[in-house]
């Protein structure tokens, strides 16, 4: 597993604001949704195209065009601050969900949702803004596999040294793409520094009912 940290001047200034605890939901949706932009136009570099011909208003000449089909799959409920980024870059995109919840004791994930498109043979970009603990992530990867996509990578906005370590143990193969890798996690298996909790900032409900990924 490869771990690729977008370290564009842009992409660092739009982190701080998501980071700042000031920042109001309706600003936050915003920024996560720009952010997200940049992170999956570096993850999707690797797209096959094929050669086309193209005339401009002057002559013919060579361009190319993407061949690959790609599906989005967010893992719920973070991961929907990210969709409208993928869906803006590619709006023949599919986009899939799958809903994992934690046990506060034991941070093991379990689905509790799950619809997914026709994902055989697609490139998939599975969409999660937190890599804490590593549990989520790889238990998304994990469904997603088994349906057999051309090629997966992760996205995230923050991710933690567990976490990252955890995917390239269970997931060597998808590579990881984050705006920042954080110092670690706290006791209760938040990212620190962090940004706190990315659902309830980005839906403006009360913190502290549930931990990231």
């Amino acid at each position: 597993m490869s771990l690729t940290v977008v370290d564009h001047p842009l992409v660092q200034h739009l982190l701080a604001t998501l980071r700042d605890a000031a920042t109001p939901p309706p600003r936050f949706r915003a920024v996560a949704k720009r952010l997200s932009v940049a992170l999956v136009i570096e993850a999707v570099r690797d797209l096959r195209t094929t050669d086309t011909e193209v005339r401009t208003p002057l002559e013919r000449t060579t361009g190319e065009r993407l061949d690959s089909e790609l599906c989005a799959v967010a893992i719920l409920r973070a991961g929907l601050g990210m969709v409208d980024a993928v869906l803006v870059l590619f709006p023949r995109a599919t986009v899939g969900f799958i809903g994992l919840e934690r046990d506060d004791a034991t941070l093991t994930p379990s689905i509790y949702y799950e619809k997914l498109p026709e994902v055989d043979g697609r490139q998939v970009v599975v969409l999660d803004p937190m890599l804490a603990t590593g549990g989520t992530a790889v238990a998304a990867c994990h469904r997603v596999a088994r349906e057999g996509p051309a090629g997966m990578r992760f996205v995230c906005v923050v991710a933690a040294p567990e976490g990252v370590e955890r995917m390239s143990r269970e997931h060597p193969d998808v590579p990881v793409y984050a705006a920042a890798l954080d110092r670690g996690l706290n006791d209760r298996g938040y990212i620190l520094p962090g940004l706190g909790d990315f659902g309830d900032r980005l839906f403006g409900t009360p913190g502290g009912s549930g931990l990231p990924g």
